[in-house]
């Protein structure tokens, strides 16, 4: 400090300005990124990952960022008035982590030009309005393999949230993965109508089990699905974060989001000032849709398998969606030999051969 002094005296002397009228250097703001979460942060799945993902922002940029959250923000009209005040308090960037957040982040957005919004698993962009989602589909067909492979009544489960794209998707996926290894799969589902509420989950866990389904999977948010096949003697898969303290026997692997990989380059290129509004649409190639270590139960054939299809599928050879694929209706979707189009498959409306039911209403 005595040497910083004495050469700012030095500059005084020589330019006749006083001490303390000489120019101090004014630290740059961090720069402010918001996020804004459908459940607690200690929900165990969607909003956990989440919030990995933003503490890996904190550990990558340090003080040249400040992040903040806002949890437990239902998708109601309460979602837009969050999203407002998130952009009147300075955030200059705000990802919004939730499907039904897709139409208050596009109002707001028009009132804050200059604010960079990111809108998970939507649909709608404008010129200051980005997407993101995965190609979580992936994770789902290989879950679905190893389940084909191990069933012993041929009745996999799965707890499903809402009939929007990304949850039939998954259904989907992991009942042709199981298909693949195991043509006498059949699939029931029972919808929640909610993303979290262990109490549903686990009613619906229950249910599928007294069914006689022996392979539980999730598309919602809690560990309770898990927990459920802990305590009954069957197995089920973690999601979106991996639950094997909620099921060390029950849990085969998890299909889990690595958030923090998206997240750093989106704010990365904030800073640098090249933001653009993508849609962005990563898998297990780009490191995004991650599996987590198979449970030592899984026998190593299957697991021999699991992992030469999990290279297949970063390596392009092996595509979830490819045909021939019929409806439970036995209507044709995609013909022999052909690949489901991008936009049909982020839009899909319809449960695959091998699915009981129809989607709700």
């Amino acid at each position: 400090m005595f040497r910083l002094r004495s050469t700012l005296a030095v500059i005084a002397a020589a330019t006749g300005l006083t001490l303390g009228a000489l120019p101090v250097a004014q630290a740059a703001e961090p720069l402010k990124v918001a996020f804004v979460y459908l459940g607690p942060v200690g929900d165990g799945g969607w909003t956990f990952q989440h919030d990995q993902g933003r503490r890996a922002l904190e550990k990558e940029f340090g003080n040249k960022i400040k992040t903040t959250f806002v949890e437990n923000v239902p998708e109601t009209a309460d979602a837009e008035r969050v999203i407002r005040q998130l952009a009147v308090d300075g955030n200059q960037m705000i990802f919004t982590t939730s499907f039904g957040y897709m139409d208050p982040t596009m109002k707001v957005a028009k009132s804050f030009p200059k604010v960079h919004f990111m809108h998970a698993t939507g649909y709608k962009t404008a010129a200051n309005v980005g997407t993101y989602q995965t190609r979580f589909y992936e994770g789902a067909y290989l879950l679905g393999m190893i389940a084909g492979k191990m069933t012993k009544s041929n009745t996999l489960g799965f707890v499903g949230s809402f009939p929007v794209p990304e949850v039939v998707r998954n259904i989907n996926a992991y009942t042709l993965g199981a298909q693949s290894v195991n043509p006498k799969i059949k699939t029931k589902v029972v919808w929640v109508n909610t993303w979290y509420d262990p109490g549903k989950e686990r009613q619906a866990a229950e249910t599928l089990v007294a069914q006689g389904a022996d392979m539980l999977a999730q598309n919602t948010d809690s560990p309770a699905v898990v927990q459920v096949a802990e305590e009954k003697g069957v197995h089920a898969f973690g999601w979106d974060t991996d639950m094997a303290k909620y099921g060390p026997k029950a849990q085969l692997t998890a299909n889990t989001e690595n958030w923090g990989v998206y997240y750093i380059q989106e704010v990365k290129s904030q800073l640098a000032g090249t933001w653009k509004p993508a849609q962005t649409l990563w898998g297990i190639k780009e490191n995004l849709v991650v599996l987590s270590p198979l449970n030592a139960s899984v026998p190593a054939d299957v697991a021999k398998l699991f992992n030469e299809k999990k290279k297949d599928i970063v390596d392009g050879k092996l595509v979830p969606f490819a045909g021939p694929l019929k409806d439970n209706t036995g209507a044709v979707k995609v013909a022999a030999g052909a690949v489901m189009p991008m936009n049909d498959l982020m839009g899909i409306n319809w449960l695959v051969a091998g699915v009981e039911g129809s989607l709700p209403k």
